[in-house]
């Protein structure tokens, strides 16, 4: 009887010792070499060195556990406890998830901090009414403008077909006359091989991720904006945590939060002179083709504050006081 006892003290204590290590998945959209994808898996390593191995989370990159699109769901309904995504994609969702997307209202790391902090307490909020949490944001480079041909105005655009991510992508083509096309990052490089793609904006990072050199010889840093992906994480897998272990969490997503922001500041200078050293012409855009796009921003600005409404203007007056 002594015996069977010491045996189901042992089963019992290998099974809560098994049960204090909590796996997460993270599931992200872009190729594991992507300054976000390696400053994820950093973060997976601080946190398990720092809840020494309690709390492990796997980084899926590439959209490999789930598409772009269906990130934020998988992590809302629980089939992944945390994930990273690109919070302009959801603007029609919510107006205030595309704050960053808007065409030059913040167009240098510094205002893009700004814009972060007077949205950040409104963002916390609704992610929070959808049972998550936000574990910290990272700007992209800021964006430029990559075509197969010169452009020296937004008329030169007309007709082109250019790739949208975002529904501000979409509508800058609308408004320059171009033809938005809605490709993923993953699957960029093969629009561009098979000419479904022309012209596009973003960053000199996705430049280089997706070789854009390979089939567009132009790129205009117009810096447009500076779109942020944000780290989410679902509020009850958090609650699960003890307390020590969410402490940890939050400190390793407040350094990765930190070091992401110097790493795009970075990445923006060594992508530009790799992009011009694989042949492409990388160019300041010309005076019509700045006013042109500017425009285009304070029409988007007006635009979005309308859907917004006091929210989105409380926001506005925090950012530019």
């Amino acid at each position: 009887m002594k015996h069977q006892f010491a045996m189901m003290a042992a089963a019992l204590a290998l099974s809560t010792g098994a049960h204090a290590q909590t796996k997460w998945d993270l599931p992200a959209a872009y190729p594991a070499t992507n300054f976000h994808s390696v400053n994820l898996a950093t973060f997976a390593t601080d946190v398990d060195k720092a809840t020494g191995g309690k709390l492990q989370i796997t980084v899926h990159p590439g959209a490999s556990l789930f598409k772009a699109p269906e990130i934020k769901r998988a992590v809302q309904g629980g089939q992944a406890q945390a994930g990273e995504i690109l919070l302009a994609a959801y603007q029609n969702e919510w107006q205030m998830f595309g704050a960053d997307g808007l065409p030059f209202l913040a167009t240098s790391y510094a205002d893009s901090k700004k814009l972060y902090l007077a949205q950040k307490p409104i963002l916390e909020k609704k992610l929070d009414e959808q049972g998550m949490k936000l574990l910290y944001a990272v700007p992209w480079p800021p964006q430029g403008i990559y075509s197969k041909k010169p452009l020296a105005s937004a008329a030169d655009l007309k007709g082109a077909k250019w790739r949208a991510y975002s529904p501000a992508t979409s509508r800058i083509a609308e408004l320059v006359g171009a033809q938005p096309v809605t490709v993923q990052a993953a699957e960029l490089s093969q629009a561009l091989a098979t000419g479904v793609v022309e012209a596009n904006m973003t960053s000199g990072a996705t430049g280089v991720d997706s070789k854009l050199y390979e089939h567009l010889k132009f790129y205009y840093d117009v810096q447009a904006w500076l779109p942020k992906n944000a780290v989410i994480v679902n509020k009850r897998a958090f609650d699960a945590l003890d307390k020590p272990t969410q402490d940890a969490l939050l400190k390793a997503g407040a350094a990765a939060e930190a070091r992401g922001w110097a790493a795009s500041e970075k990445v923006n200078t060594d992508t530009l002179a790799t992009l011009k050293a694989n042949g492409m012409a990388v160019e300041p855009p010309s005076a019509a083709l700045k006013a042109d796009m500017q425009k285009v921003g304070e029409t988007m600005v007006k635009e979005w504050l309308g859907k917004a409404g006091p929210e989105g203007q409380a926001m506005l007056d925090a950012y530019r006081k």
